[in-house]
This record gives structure tokens, C-alpha cells and sequence, in this order.
């Protein structure tokens, strides 16, 4: 098992500037404190590879007359007749592509998720190749050190035929074989599911799945709330249900959603997100609709929700949700009250309910996920920041003289696999950028001088790679300096003789050149060397964040951090060193 990654010590500030909370006001780690996330694994299939994968917020800003014409050539042929609200930052993926699936972990691993549940509603489907991948994938990932979230499946919202025809597969095939059971989430002492066992029968199997789970069944109702005490919620209207009361009036579960696709004219049950009035991102019950042009992007409904929860502090948090990203397009025979037609879980930027990055925001695209990652925080507590070690300089050259330097930032190994796999319809992806697999660094400090460690799975590459071992360094801690906060930026020109420095020019993706500085390779081992007066420290504490990057793509794009060749750490997420 690699070295414990420890993520929520990590510092980040979102596009909007919104700083993510620190231990100093989270507060410790607290006892039996849970988060869930809805994840879908339905993305999979053999699709038509002819079939021009088709969005939705594209094809209304192109054709905006399309959505009063369910015939529009724009909607294509109808089939596959599903529609993406908007590209997700890693393509229209598959959710059987390691790649992605490996991303991910890390992602929710980040966000300090406990447990994720697939969406298995519909009829019988349970998505076998995807669970099979995931399971893989992140058997792995957890092999390499990554927290991954444990799974769970989330079952029809009813004791249908078909809701057990499910439950009997799942336990057949995963559950009564054992099969990667460090992966399951476990609840109260067993295996937990979001399914019915009122229509189990009295054969000997059906008694050993009665005894074997804890059942949660779903609630789907966004306003009725729990209509027995063992159900739980997936979305609802704010105020939310607590679910699952015990004697001392405390709750096991609360929902928290990013919009929910209800509106008036349904009295707040479900409904099409296409109808006016939906409550989409931007929608707040207390203050209603954020009026700015960009208010999708500041989630009122999901901190409302979160404040909510708060309110009720329930033993786990069930959000909605990470993935879904697909819509049908149904007419009113369908159902559906829509007019013409109806995109009734996803529609658009603001009536949407998903938390993974996507790539139509730009550098906005993660938004939501650092807003989950703030509230985990405050609902969980966090780990203390370790104390760093006393000064002491370090002779460049030998990288033997390290061992007593603390703390040791650890991060992921094995994540710089390659992709190589079909996405959604026409959607083909390959990346090769994984080269420099970092797996820790560490930062020294004397009168004179900052000292930078990092070290890498395997040896590390030739230096005249292009974008090769960046070091990006925040010396003032203020978001409003820098690229992106960042203030200076090392080896971003190929290293010779020395390493080049360079400062900041305009907030852009801009830097001139201050110095060059000693550095040493020796393996899979880096060492840097750079003045305190370079980098605006002479004779301060010192108080910086910084990452490494290897093998950047888009320069200038901080969302490449978390696409492309391997960050430590990863997306816009900081280590931080406070002497």
C-alpha cells in the first residue's frame, strides 16, 4: 500500500474566489460523519458509431428555435434518442473506461466521499460492464493508496418484479461470492442497499439476501418525505426530510441536492426541467432567483440544501449528484408536461444537477465540485496540518539529506496510465500524456534559501521533455496575485546548467525570467534550490502553497490539471508549508 494521501489538508480557491475552508475553521475530523454520492454507471453500451453525439445547451445557442420543434434536424435522429446537457471536462466518456474511472476515484477520494450508489431504477438494469470496470479500476486505485469511495446500488423506487430480479443478480453475482468486498459499503453492520425486501419470498436464497443487507429502500418523492422509517431520500425540495428517526430524535440521513426539476405548476413533485420556473442551480426558496446572468454558477440550491442539512446533522449526507449528464426527450404521450417536449433530468447550464467538471463552464467547470468539497469539510472536520521541521539547508546534489525533513506530502502512484477507449457514440479518446507518475514531495527552508523535493514512481524522464517537472509556487498566499495565485514557476523552460525562475507578469500566462537556480537529478529524485529573495521572502515566515506539474498540455488552462499528464496535487488543489 502506497504512503497515506492525506487531501484534506490541501488548499484551493475556486474561479468565483471562494477559498475552501481550512482546519481552522472545520474544526477535527468528526465521529460517524458519512458522505454518499449518486453515481451513474449507465454510460456503456454498444453505441452507433455513426450517431453524432448530440448537447443540448450547444444546439439551443446554435438553434434556439429547435426547442419549440421536436422535429428539429438539430435533435438528429432520435436514435439513441439521449441528449448531453454539456460536455463533461473528461469527453462524453464511457463509464467502462479505466481512464476516466480512475480520475474519478481520485476526484471523490479528494472530496472526502465515504460511499457512492449507482442508479439501478430503471426496470432491471444494474449495468454489469460498468460496475465490473469500476470495481476493477478502483480496486486498483485503492492498491495505490487512493481513499476510493465504497459502492452501493441504489434499486427501483418500489417492490416491483423487476426491482427484485435486480437485487437477486447483484447478490449472485457480486455479494454471495464475496467478490471485491473492500469495496463494499457497509451500514450498520452489513452491506448496504437502497432497495425493497417486501417482495422477497421464503426460499432459502431470498431468506440468505432478507438477512445478508442492510435495505434502505428509496424514497423518490421530492416533497411527501419518508412514509416508513426505513427509507431514505435521494433528492427533495428544501426544506428536506430527515430519514431513518431514531429514539433520540437524531437522523441517519439528509439529502442535499444541486437543483431538483420541480416547479410550481407540478405543486413541487417532479417534472420536466424544461418548465418554467424549475428549480434549477440558481433557485433558492428563501431568496429566490440568483438574478445574476452567471448565477448558475454560485449554487444557492445546493448551499441551501447543505444549510439544511446542518440544521438536521444526520449521521451521512446523501448527494445528487456526480455523473448523470444525459436526458431523454419525451413528448406529452410520454408523460411528460413539457411543451413541446421534455428533457426531464437535465436540460442546461442551470437545470442541472451535476457536480463532476464539465468543459462548456471553461475555468468555471469545477465550480460546484470545490463548493462539495468546502461543505464536506464543515460537515466531516479535517485532519490538522502537520508541523514542518526545524530549518536546515540542504545540500543540492546528494538527495540524501531529506530523510528528517517533515512533513512528506504524498500523493497518488499509478495514475499516468494512458487512455485508449471508445466514448459515447462517435467519441473515440486517446492520451498519452501520463509520463512522470509523482508519487511525494517536500519543501526545506534556512536563512538563505527554500528548498523543493519531489520524487517519482519510476526514474524520471530526460529534462528536455516539453513541460517537464514544473513547480508552481504561491510565495503570498493571495489569489489576486499570479496566474492563478501562482506567483512564480520553475522548469516551465527546459533546465540546463540551472533551473530557470520565473515571476508573474499581469495575472496571465505570462513570466519572465528572474534567475536561474541550482538543481539536481539523480533518478527518480528532484531537487531545487531558490533564494528567499527571489521568491518575496527574504527575512518572512514562510507561507506558500505550491504543486508539481508534469506534462501540461493547454497552457494557460488551470482545468489541465486535471486532464492531462499528472499534478501533484491534483486540479486546483495546493500543498501547503507554514513554518
Amino acid at each position: 500500500m502506497a504512503q497515506s494521501v492525506v487531501s484534506d489538508q490541501w488548499a484551493a480557491t475556486d474561479a468565483l474566489g471562494r477559498e475552501l475552508r481550512n482546519y481552522k475553521t472545520a474544526g477535527d475530523k468528526k465521529k460517524d460523519k458519512f458522505i454518499a454520492m449518486f453515481y451513474w454507471t449507465w454510460h456503456q453500451g454498444n453505441d452507433d458509431t455513426t450517431y453524432q453525439v448530440k448537447n443540448i445547451t450547444e444546439i439551443v445557442r446554435q438553434f434556439p428555435e429547435a426547442m419549440k420543434d421536436y422535429h428539429h434536424p438539430a435533435w438528429g435522429t432520435k436514435q439513441p434518442g439521449f441528449f448531453f446537457w454539456e460536455q463533461p471536462l473528461l469527453g462524453y466518456y464511457k463509464t467502462t473506461d479505466p481512464w476516466v474511472l480512475r480520475k474519478h476515484a481520485e476526484m471523490l477520494a479528494d472530496a472526502g466521499v465515504d460511499a457512492v450508489f449507482f442508479d439501478c431504477t430503471n426496470g432491471s438494469l444494474t449495468w454489469e460492464d460498468s460496475y465490473e470496470a469500476l470495481m476493477k479500476s478502483w480496486d486498483q486505485a485503492q492498491e495505490d493508496g487512493v481513499n476510493v469511495p465504497k459502492i452501493a446500488y441504489m434499486l427501483p423506487f418500489g417492490p416491483a418484479p423487476h426491482s427484485l430480479v435486480s437485487l437477486r443478480q447483484l447478490y449472485r453475482d457480486v455479494y454471495n461470492p464475496g467478490r471485491y468486498k473492500n469495496l463494499w459499503f457497509m451500514w450498520k453492520g452489513k452491506p448496504c442497499i437502497m432497495g425493497y425486501p417486501d417482495n422477497l419470498t421464503d426460499s432459502e436464497e431470498d431468506r440468505e439476501i432478507a438477512e445478508f443487507f442492510t435495505f434502505r429502500p428509496g424514497q423518490p418523492d421530492y416533497v411527501d418525505g419518508p412514509s416508513r422509517n426505513d427509507q431514505w431520500g435521494w433528492l427533495e425540495n428544501y426544506p428536506q426530510h430527515g430519514y431513518v428517526k431514531a429514539e433520540n430524535g437524531t437522523f441517519e440521513q439528509v439529502t442535499v441536492g444541486v437543483a431538483q426539476n420541480a416547479s410550481p405548476e407540478t405543486n413541487g413533485h417532479c417534472c420536466a426541467f424544461n418548465l418554467p420556473g424549475a428549480q434549477g442551480r440558481h433557485f433558492s426558496k428563501q431568496k429566490g432567483f440568483d438574478p445574476r446572468v452567471d448565477g448558475y454558477l454560485y449554487g444557492w440550491n445546493f448551499q441551501e440544501q447543505w444549510d439544511r442539512a446542518f440544521e438536521l446533522d444526520p449521521e451521512l449526507v446523501f448527494v445528487t449528484g456526480w455523473n448523470e449528464f444525459i436526458a431523454g426527450q419525451w413528448l406529452p404521450e410520454h408523460g411528460w408536461t413539457g411543451d413541446p417536449f421534455s428533457f426531464v433530468d437535465q436540460y442546461d447550464w442551470e437545470h442541472s444537477r451535476d457536480i463532476e467538471p464539465n468543459k462548456g463552464w471553461g475555468d468555471k467547470g469545477d465550480v460546484y465540485y470545490l463548493q462539495l468539497i468546502d461543505q464536506v469539510r464543515k460537515f466531516k472536520g479535517m485532519t490538522p496540518p502537520e508541523k514542518v521541521s526545524a530549518a536546515k539547508t540542504i545540500k543540492i546534489g546528494k538527495a540524501d539529506g531529506w530523510n528528517d525533513v517533515q512533513p512528506y506530502y504524498a500523493h497518488y502512484k499509478g495514475n499516468t496510465e494512458h487512455r485508449d477507449h471508445r466514448g459515447r457514440y462517435d467519441q473515440y479518446y486517446v492520451n498519452n500524456t501520463g509520463r512522470n507518475d509523482i508519487v511525494g514531495a517536500k519543501v526545506a527552508r534556512d536563512a538563505q534559501n527554500i528548498y523543493f523535493y519531489v520524487e517519482t514512481a519510476e526514474k524520471l524522464s530526460p529534462k528536455t521533455d516539453r513541460n517537464w517537472m514544473m513547480l508552481l509556487i504561491d510565495s503570498d498566499r493571495d489569489k489576486s496575485t499570479g496566474w492563478n495565485g501562482y506567483d512564480f514557476i520553475v522548469n516551465r523552460i527546459a533546465p540546463d546548467k540551472k533551473a530557470t525562475v520565473e515571476k508573474n507578469i499581469g495575472n496571465r500566462w505570462e513570466w519572465e525570467k528572474v534567475t536561474g537556480t541550482n538543481y539536481a537529478v539523480n533518478g527518480n529524485k528532484l531537487e531545487l534550490e531558490i533564494p528567499r529573495n527571489i521568491l518575496d521572502l527574504d527575512g518572512k515566515s514562510v507561507d506558500i502553497e505550491f504543486k508539481w506539474n508534469d506534462n501540461m498540455q493547454e497552457n494557460g488552462n488551470i482545468m489541465d490539471f486535471y486532464v492531462n499528464g499528472d499534478t501533484a496535487p491534483g486540479g486546483r488543489f495546493n500543498f501547503v508549508y507554514t513554518e
